[in-house]
């Protein structure tokens, strides 16, 4: 079995739950796809200061509105395995963080709750995330442990009614999913919604997430991303990772960094970039019925 056809195999076993959906009532509350969806893919092909240039003229490609607002960056921040590119590299963070406050953010606070770590300041300190935020004067919010709401899903796929959700998250202007482009044994690939299942404390629905494995990845992918949509998507596509992802695959180097206004465009250009169909994953194509489009109007 080839790559492409072992990922296919395993999005289209772990969506099983999901194969009868488009038979049944829609089950979202409101439709939030926008009128116009845009998608740039920056080329770069290393991880340096230089990002903070990159990054900065690719957000001004959007004519974001984030003056006065607060700014949440989510990367991808899941475990510490040398050689192997599983996290949301520090520099390119580091350079979002610079872009934004040069666009006269409010302010900008990188969260995320590991999902296999319990230790955040060891896994922080162990990947260079500590050292790049402290050289930025820029705070850090564990959301594994921050204070929590109890909040309404907006979507019921997953039947679980309403999930805790960090204080932290709840209260942001703009949310900024920052995801390592990466494949996945269960759902196909790891994108920006996916990488939404880091707000969800662990604290509370445990290592990793148990809860939400429990009531189906996909289901729980589509309620998170319904309740708490990223306004923004920086996805990490200069080094990727193929295979046995998220954590034992193989390295890939893309040379992109994608940046969108709508998460189910990024997916799906991100999800075509590392060579996997986006048809073929199904919490992709659900979103793609109200969450965002699937394809952007406009490619910067």
């Amino acid at each position: 079995m080839n790559r492409r056809d072992w990922l296919t195999a395993a999005a289209v076993a772990s969506g099983s739950a999901l194969s009868m959906m488009r038979l049944q009532q829609h089950k979202y509350s409101r439709d939030l796809r926008p009128k116009r969806s845009r998608v740039a893919v920056l080329h770069t092909d290393q991880y340096s200061d230089k990002l903070d240039e990159v990054v900065y003229d690719g957000l001004r490609l959007f004519n974001l509105n984030v003056r006065g607002k607060s700014i949440l960056l989510k990367p991808n921040i899941v475990e510490y395995i040398p050689g192997k590119p599983v996290n949301t590299d520090t520099q390119l963070i580091g350079a979002a963080v610079e872009a934004f406050l040069r666009l006269d953010a409010a302010s900008v606070t990188v969260g995320e709750g590991p999902g296999h770590h319990r230790d955040t300041d060891l896994l922080l300190y162990e990947t260079g995330l500590s050292d790049q935020l402290a050289h930025r004067k820029i705070g850090f919010v564990d959301l594994n442990r921050d204070d929590l709401i109890k909040t309404k899903l907006q979507a019921n796929y997953s039947d679980l009614g309403h999930l805790w959700l960090p204080r932290t998250v709840l209260a942001s202007d703009f949310i900024v999913s920052m995801p390592k482009v990466k494949t996945h044994h269960w759902t196909g690939v790891t994108l920006s919604m996916k990488n939404m299942f880091g707000i969800i404390p662990g604290s509370r629905y445990g290592w990793p997430k148990n809860v939400l494995h429990w009531a189906g990845i996909h289901e729980s992918i589509l309620d998170i991303c319904a309740t708490v949509r990223p306004h923004f998507v920086i996805a990490d596509a200069v080094i990727g990772m193929e295979g046995d992802g998220p954590l034992n695959g193989t390295a890939r180097r893309m040379n992109q960094i994608v940046l969108s206004d709508d998460p189910v465009a990024a997916d799906v250009m991100s999800a075509r970039a590392i060579g996997v169909m986006p048809e073929q994953i199904t919490y992709i194509q659900e979103a793609a019925r109200f969450l965002g489009n699937p394809r952007a109007h406009d490619i910067l």
